[in-house]
């Protein structure tokens, strides 16, 4: 049986896109390395509407990680 959860936790991603939104290091720290750099160069998907579109996702429970695992575990 395959896991589709992330070995990530969702705590470190909340608090890093709340903290760090627009520089993408959430996105970072999931492994998102491309969308990363391209959250830093368009300052946050454009001030900010991208950070602002994983904070509810990541809220949601439903973010994922570089291999399309979900982000599902708090701690």
């Amino acid at each position: 049986m395959e896991t589709t959860i992330s070995d990530k936790k969702r705590l470190p991603a909340l608090l890093l896109c709340l903290l760090f939104g627009p520089l993408g290091i959430h996105r970072f720290y999931v492994g998102k390395i491309g969308t990363g750099v391209l959250t830093i160069v368009t300052i946050g998907g454009f001030l900010g509407i991208w950070p602002l579109i994983d904070l509810i996702i990541i809220i949601w429970g439903s973010f994922k990680d570089k291999q399309g695992l979900v982000v599902e575990a708090w701690t």
